[in-house]
């Protein structure tokens, strides 16, 4: 990243190593960095004394400009491979994953556009993992390795882009990073379709993943186990992680009988804690859905009710069940009940020959009943899912482990998100904005090799490894 500019007086390396030492220790915003330098050490931050005079925003701002042109790609790639060398990452196994990162203000001229034949990310809105839907956004794709927990791939997308068209582009960068094919790479059920799963198991690549409850296996196993009894193999029973005095926490595997349609193995992991927790989750919402339900059966039996049409009856019902998500489990019945009521003919106050003229008013009454059969059927199966891997050398049990790993990776998006604060983002100008992001993943980088350092300095035989990753 040569330094073209006559205007700034420090090179862009150094503002950037500025701005990256800040995301380490403590975010500060770019128009801060001069006071932040000045307060503690020019040279802890990478400067001479009389360059903090000229470390302005402006100057940071043309940095990330500068940055935003170059090979970033390149950079990601040498400098993950020499970490990798020096730190002794193994590539046997990669995490990957997405995330969404939330931007305050309008960002109008985000759009995707090409700025000198390269194309900037489209800042819009997306399915917002940060629950945040009135806020545009972009998504990023992070893949770290199973030992530690180090990022080795990072890069961003535009925030309406679906997680499951990013995975061939993360796999192709991943395989120029390790220079190998034969990597386990995992990712959740996104990555489970037909162009994904084709694409890396033709080029020889490995790969593991949740199978989605849309796929027909899903469904074939949970009608098995109606009438069967797997063989499980437990493969832990420890004490519950939370609670001393809770329900034990077991973890079982199964290699299914019937393979997946493309000829592939499918474990099924049993867990005793997502058990409990899906069958009390389940009858919490049936509460819910009851209790809904009679409160709209009072408003229809009012003397004025606001809904009087049998569509807008089944509409607010319908409603309701989809919202909890019980609509499988509560049949809804809607009947139309006759209420005479006499009408004086004439006005005044009724008398001994006033005549009456019967009219007959039709009423909505709403009936519910719960479906056992589909509850107990549903119940059959709780906390059982399934998980799809084309390399059939691994057993049930390690694909459970590898399946665990994952946690690592979304730990370091708490870090992003929490410690590093890179959200919400109020940069002004996209191509900014994608440098100011590839700074983060640096910034994840050395956190994860500054935590790992100590457990490699350590002498393996005989002492365990320390929890130090991920911190």
């Amino acid at each position: 990243m040569p330094t073209t500019d006559r205007r700034c007086r420090v090179a862009y390396a150094q503002s950037l190593g500025v701005l990256l030492r800040s995301i380490l220790v403590e975010r500060e915003p770019i128009y801060r960095q001069q006071e932040t330098v000045q307060r503690f050490s020019a040279a802890a931050f990478g400067l001479e004394p009389e360059a903090c005079e000229h470390l302005h925003d402006d100057t940071i701002g043309r940095a990330l400009d500068r940055l935003f042109f170059a090979d970033r790609s390149a950079l990601l790639t040498e400098v993950v491979v020499t970490a990798g060398r020096r730190f002794e990452i193994s590539w046997q196994e990669m995490h990957n994953d997405t995330t969404s990162i939330r931007f305050t203000g309008q960002y109008s001229a985000a759009q995707g556009r090409r700025i000198c034949g390269r194309r900037a990310p489209w800042i819009t809105y997306g399915h917002s993992k940060d629950h945040r839907p009135d806020l545009k956004q972009l998504l990023c794709i992070l893949t770290t390795s199973a030992d530690g927990g180090i990022p080795v791939q990072f890069r961003t997308a535009d925030g309406n882009t679906s997680d499951s068209k990013t995975h061939i582009d993360t796999w192709e960068a991943l395989v120029q990073i390790t220079g190998r094919t034969d990597f386990l790479y995992y990712a959740d059920s996104k990555l489970c379709t037909d162009e994904n799963l084709s694409y890396i198991a033709q080029r020889h690549g490995r790969f593991l993943t949740v199978l989605p409850r849309s796929r027909r296996e899903d469904a074939e196993f949970r009608a098995w186990i109606q009438t069967h009894e797997p063989e499980w193999k437990t493969v832990w029973d420890r004490p519950h992680p939370r609670r001393r005095r809770g329900p034990r926490d077991i973890w079982r595997v199964h290699c299914a009988p019937l393979r997946s349609r493309e000829g592939w193995p499918v474990v099924w992991v049993n867990s005793s804690l997502l058990a409990l927790h899906q069958e009390q989750s389940r009858r919490s919402r049936l509460a819910r859905a009851i209790q809904d339900l009679d409160r709209l059966r009072l408003q229809l039996a009012g003397p004025r009710p606001r809904l009087r049409s049998r569509a807008a009856v089944e509409k607010r019902s319908e409603r309701i069940l989809e919202h909890l998500k019980v609509q499988d489990y509560v049949r809804v019945r809607i009947e139309t009940q006759a209420e005479p009521r006499f009408v004086q003919e004439s006005r005044g106050r009724p008398g001994p020959d006033t005549r009456f003229r019967r009219q007959v008013h039709e009423r909505l009454v709403l009936h519910w009943e719960l479906d056992e059969a589909r509850i107990a059927y549903a119940h059959r199966s709780d906390g059982m899912y399934p998980l799809l891997t084309n390399d059939p050398s691994l057993s049930a049990q390690e694909v459970l482990e590898a399946h665990k790993r994952q946690p690592r990776l979304e730990k370091r998006f708490e870090q992003l998100k929490t410690e590093h604060e890179i959200a919400p983002v109020v940069l002004k100008t996209d191509r900014r904005i994608e440098g100011f992001f590839f700074l983060y993943f640096l910034a994840l980088l050395v956190q994860a090799l500054v935590s790992l350092e100590p457990r490699c300095a350590m002498p393996r035989p005989g002492m365990p490894n320390p929890a130090l990753d991920p911190v």
